[in-house]
């Protein structure tokens, strides 16, 4: 089988790509690779501490491999720490790099020619997939997940921390997309057919973070305010010692 990386966040959409592409037998993974904030040891956008993925991975099976980028990061540092690590697998005869990305055709075309740039493919076993049906696969095949970030304008603080379902996504605000993929909400997954053993996680608190970003409109460039909420995720035995 071809050698692939998968390009892991602990969320639900890579959670559900790692798991079919390990039914299909059609790759050997051979790492899980996160993004981590080097500031405060947190996954890019999910805001997980990386010892909670550290336990995912170690469930799972497959080593995790981390590329740590700085907290203010510009395109081109970005780059540059993915680009080194893409060479790196490369070298140890990975031929993929797997995605779980569903319908982000930028995205998509971003990362398919960054990494052609070093001569590798990419892989994405969701591509295209209604999220409506995808979401209710997820959570029939077993898996669980915490949601552990999102935009205030989609969810309440009520809904943060709280394990996805339908009438949570039900309580969302109208037009969220079932799986998040436009940024709404990002989540953490403890549960499902993936792990030897399940994460008994529990959250301890709820945030409120806002940030300026920069918007097109009309033809002009505006400055929006956006909060988002996190939420701070344990493991229920590590709180007891």
């Amino acid at each position: 089988m071809p050698k692939a990386v998968f390009c892991w966040s602990g969320g639900k959409d890579s959670a559900f790509a790692l798991y079919r592409i390990l039914q299909s037998g059609s790759f050997d993974v051979v790492a899980l690779l996160t993004t981590i904030n080097a500031a405060n040891s947190g996954v890019s956008m999910h805001g997980v501490h990386e010892d909670l993925i550290e336990l995912q991975a170690r469930q799972i099976g497959i080593p995790l491999y981390k590329v740590y980028i700085p907290e203010v990061c510009t395109n081109e540092e970005y780059e540059y720490q993915m680009e080194q690590a893409m060479l790196y697998w490369k070298a140890m005869g990975v031929t993929h790099v797997i995605f779980g990305d569903i319908f982000l055709e930028d995205l998509k075309r971003y990362r398919e020619a960054k990494l052609e740039s070093v001569d590798l493919k990419a892989v994405f076993p969701l591509w295209n997939e209604n999220t409506s049906d995808l979401l209710d696969k997820f959570l029939k095949s077993g898996f669980k997940t915490i949601i552990c970030t999102g935009n205030c304008s989609n969810i309440s603080e009520e809904l943060v921390g709280t394990t996805l379902s339908a009438e949570v996504i039900a309580a969302m605000a109208p037009g969220t997309d079932p799986c998040g993929e436009n940024g709404e909400f990002h989540t953490f997954v403890y549960a499902g057919p993936l792990f030897k053993k399940n994460l008994d996680v529990i959250c301890t608190g709820k945030v409120v973070k806002y940030y300026k970003v920069k918007k097109e409109s009309e033809g002009k460039t505006e400055e929006k305010e956006i909060g988002y909420w996190f939420a701070d995720i344990a493991i229920k035995d590590k709180i007891k010692e």
